[in-house]
């Protein structure tokens, strides 16, 4: 007798700069490597790629894509002072994570 493997999606929250202290973009989604390697690339139109918005400095894990949704809505509604030290907390350097995130990954 078998079993069945459950697989959980995981979705994200991430924001993304083009340098220190710089623009801001909060977004979710449920393949961060995926996405994190579009936004490098200026595969997205939009936002991001209007104001060269490449670098991952912060993101954070949900189980499900209403609570990640609603986590962006509250990070997006946030004064940019409380977005910086959300970075800054975890990410001091503001160290572009798309390349640990790649290598984690695998």
């Amino acid at each position: 007798m078998g079993y069945r493997q459950i697989v959980t999606k995981q979705f994200y929250i991430y924001i993304i700069t083009n340098k220190r202290y710089g623009t801001l973009y909060a977004g979710v989604t449920s393949n961060l490597p995926q996405r994190a390697y579009q936004h490098r690339n200026k595969l997205v139109d939009g936002f991001s790629k209007t104001h060269g918005l490449t670098k991952l400095v912060y993101y954070e894990s949900h189980e499900n894509a209403e609570s990640a949704i609603l986590r962006e809505k509250q990070i997006k509604n946030w004064k940019r002072e409380w977005k910086l030290e959300l970075i800054e907390k975890s990410n001091p350097h503001w160290h572009d994570l798309y390349e640990s995130l790649i290598k984690n990954a695998v």
